[in-house]
């Protein structure tokens, strides 16, 4: 029982820490908890991005991995834009160059239906690209603000410190400790939410930039193999375990005959 009480009173005795995180925002007041929900909400809506674009890139690469070995063994387009997935944006592409080719005999000179087509795979193209750029503006308005509106935090709690000393007399610490923590604390979560943000935006804008050339080669490749009526098609790209499967099996060796004894 008395090392009980030695403790209990050890532990009312010491200082309580009023210089704590929540402390802080409770001397902060309003400014202070606007400005933290503020950058939670940015630092929320940055990452829901990141990985949801993250997602998607990699299921159209993947899909692009998937699609160029199989996809020009077909005979026709057609044929090939059935074994796609509905609502991936290479069977996009193709459905649009087919509907581009019904509509191009409308057309009653032939540089205008050339034309008519490569316009019509150019939105294309530009529509699965504005799709993917969704949500990369607000990545660069978050890391382009979020440490102007920590900084936001920081005046206000350097004028708070300013008014304190004003009001003390004198600048002791226990009167500006408070307001300059909550100033230092302000501009430490306007860093952390704009450094990943900036850092997601050159990511995702990368592989958008990769994904946008690869759908600029299947297009190309879409419109030869439609004006040169199927005889053009781009090199069949076969891994090797595909590159097995196909390769015939090699017939046995023949076995010597025996001679005949005399």
């Amino acid at each position: 029982m008395l090392i009980v009480d030695i403790l209990a009173a050890a532990g009312q005795g010491a200082p309580q820490n009023k210089f704590g995180f929540a402390e802080a925002l409770e001397q902060g007041g309003f400014i202070a908890y606007a400005t933290v929900i503020i950058l939670g909400i940015m630092s929320f809506g940055s990452f829901y991005i990141l990985f949801t674009k993250w997602f998607e890139q990699s299921k159209i690469l993947r899909q692009y991995n998937s699609m160029r070995s199989t996809f020009w063994k077909a005979p026709t387009l057609r044929e090939g834009a059935s074994k796609l997935d509905k609502n991936s944006a290479w069977r996009q592409l193709v459905d649009d160059g087919l509907a581009a080719e019904e509509q191009h005999a409308k057309m009653t000179d032939q540089l205008e239906a050339h034309d008519w087509m490569h316009s019509s795979l150019a939105r294309s193209e530009a529509s699965v690209n504005a799709r993917l750029a969704s949500g990369l503006p607000f990545l660069a308005t978050v890391g382009a603000t979020a440490p102007f509106i920590g900084l936001f935090g920081t005046v206000v709690g350097i004028y708070r410190a300013l008014i304190a000393i004003g009001l003390a007399g004198s600048a002791s610490i226990d009167k500006v400790a408070g307001p300059v923590g909550e100033a230092l604390i302000m501009t430490a979560l306007g860093l952390l939410v704009a450094v990943p943000a900036v850092l997601a935006y050159n990511y995702l804008q990368s592989r958008n930039k990769r994904i946008a050339e690869l759908l600029t080669g299947f297009s190309s490749d879409v419109l030869a193999n439609i004006t040169s009526r199927g005889a053009v098609k781009p090199a069949v790209i076969t891994t090797p375990a595909s590159a097995a499967k196909a390769a015939p099996k090699a017939a046995p060796a023949a076995k010597p005959a025996t001679p005949a004894k005399p």
